[in-house]
C-alpha cells in the first residue's frame, strides 16, 4: 500500500509519530534489554533481575493486558455460540453478519469524515481488493472453525487451533521480516505447553465429547486456523501502514457483504429449521447485545495489539481463553476447578513474558500509519488557504 508524506497524516498518524515508545528505532532497540552476565551466580541473578524489570515498559504491560482482554472476549463468543448450538441454532455466518455491519457503520463514516467521500471511494477502488481478500479469509476462517466444533471433538479443536501460531509467524516474516530470537520460539513452546495442560485438564474432567466425523472436523479446523493465521498477519501489516479506522472499516464493509451473500446462499434453509423459541430468541438478544460488544472490542483492540506487540503475540494470548472458559463454566455449567487449570494459565503467562525476554515489541516491525498518498485528508484540506 502506498503511504503519503507524514504531513498529510491524520491525528492517528501524528499521535504515533509523537510517541517514541511506539516507534521502532533499530539503532536503540538493543539498548532496551540489559545484558545477562555469566561471570558469577550473583552477577547472573542480578543481571536477570534487571532484565526482568526492563520488560515492564508501558507498551509491554499494555500488550499483556490487551492480550488477556481479547482472550476474554473470544471466550464470551464461545460460550454464547455453544448455548445457541445446544438449542438447535447453527447459523454461524448469520451470527457474524451484525458484527461486521457494526464495524462498518462505526468506522466507515469516520473514514469518510477524515478522507472525504471521494477519498474513501478512491480507497475502495484502488485498495478494496486487498481488504476484500482480508475480509473473505476472516469470514471463512470463522465459518470453518464453527463447523469444526460440529464434527470433531474438543481435544482436536484446541490442539489444531494452535496451528494458527506458526502460520501467523510465517506470514509475519514474509511481510515484515522480524528476526525471531530463540527466546521467542521458547516462549511459543511454553505457551503451547500451557495449552497442552489445558487440554489434559479438559480430558481429565470429561469435558470432551464423541466426534461425529473427526476427519472432516479436523480438516475444517486446520483450514480455519490457517486462514486465521494469514488474516492476523495480513491485518497487522495493514494497520502498521494505514490508519486503524480505514482498515477496520473496510474489513467491516466487505465482511458484511460476504457474510450477507453467504448466509443467504448457505443458511436460508437452516433459518427455517432452526428453533425459534423464547430461550433461543433470548440468547440471540444476549448474543446481539453482550457478544457483539465483546466482538466489537476484540476487533478494535486486536489491531492495537498488532501495533504494540505483533499478531503472533495476539495468537499466543488467545491460548489463555480456556482459563476464562472455566470461570464462565463455574457459574453456567457448575464446573469444578481442576488444579491443572491454574498451572496451565500460569504457564501461558510465563510464555507470553518469555516471548519478549530478549526481543522488544518495537523490533517486531516498522510502525508508521499514514493515509494513502492519493487521498487528501481533512487536515490537509483545512490547511489550504483560499486565494
Amino acid at each position: 500500500m502506498d503511504s503519503s508524506d507524514k504531513k498529510t497524516a491524520g491525528p492517528e498518524g501524528a499521535s504515533f509519530a509523537a510517541s517514541p515508545e511506539l516507534l521502532y528505532d533499530a539503532s536503540t532497540a538493543a539498548e532496551h534489554r540489559p545484558p545477562i552476565e555469566y561471570t558469577s551466580v550473583g552477577a547472573f541473578l542480578g543481571s536477570s533481575a534487571r532484565r526482568f524489570r526492563s520488560l515492564w515498559t508501558r507498551r509491554f504491560t499494555l500488550s499483556l493486558l490487551a492480550g488477556q482482554l481479547v482472550s476474554l472476549c473470544i471466550t464470551c463468543t464461545n460460550v454464547t455460540t455453544t448455548e445457541l448450538v445446544k438449542r438447535n441454532w447453527r447459523l454461524s455466518t448469520t451470527q457474524s453478519l451484525c458484527l461486521y455491519f457494526a464495524l462498518f457503520v462505526v468506522y466507515t463514516p469516520y473514514t469518510i469524515y477524515r478522507y472525504g467521500f471521494i477519498g474513501w471511494a478512491k480507497v475502495v477502488a484502488r485498495d478494496g481488493w486487498k481488504y476484500m481478500i482480508l475480509a473473505a479469509c476472516d469470514v471463512e476462517g470463522n465459518f470453518m472453525v464453527v463447523k469444526a466444533y460440529q464434527y470433531t471433538d474438543l481435544l482436536s479443536c484446541m490442539l489444531l487451533d494452535a496451528w494458527a501460531i506458526p502460520v501467523c509467524m510465517f506470514f509475519s516474516y514474509l511481510y515484515m521480516k522480524p528476526k525471531y530470537h530463540w527466546t521467542q520460539i521458547l516462549g511459543v513452546f511454553i505457551c503451547i505447553a500451557g495449552l497442552g495442560l489445558l487440554v489434559a485438564s479438559d480430558e481429565l474432567t470429561q469435558k470432551n465429547w464423541t466426534p461425529a466425523a473427526r476427519g472432516k472436523g479436523d480438516a475444517f479446523m486446520i483450514a480455519g486456523a490457517t486462514l486465521y493465521g494469514f488474516t492476523n498477519a495480513t491485518e497487522e501489516f495493514f494497520v502498521r501502514k494505514r490508519p486503524l479506522y480505514e482498515v477496520v472499516g473496510q474489513l467491516g464493509m466487505f465482511g458484511f457483504l460476504i457474510c450477507g451473500a453467504q448466509a443467504a446462499g448457505l443458511e436460508h434453509e437452516g433459518m427455517k429449521t432452526a428453533t425459534w423459541n423464547g430461550a433461543t430468541i433470548g440468547l440471540l438478544i444476549a448474543y446481539t447485545a453482550g457478544n457483539y460488544v465483546a466482538m466489537f472490542i476484540l476487533y478494535t483492540v486486536a489491531p492495537l495489539l498488532y501495533r504494540m506487540a505483533s499478531s503472533a503475540y495476539y495468537n499466543l494470548s488467545l491460548l489463555s481463553s480456556d482459563w476464562y472458559g472455566l470461570i464462565f463454566g463455574l457459574g453456567l455449567y457448575h464446573y469444578s476447578p481442576y488444579w491443572l487449570y491454574f498451572v496451565a494459565f500460569a504457564l501461558v503467562l510465563v510464555g507470553l513474558i518469555t516471548y519478549f525476554w530478549h526481543s522488544t515489541p518495537e523490533e517486531q516491525g516498522d510502525l508508521d500509519p499514514q493515509a494513502p498518498a492519493y487521498v487528501e485528508t481533512r487536515d490537509a484540506r483545512q490547511r489550504v488557504v483560499p486565494v
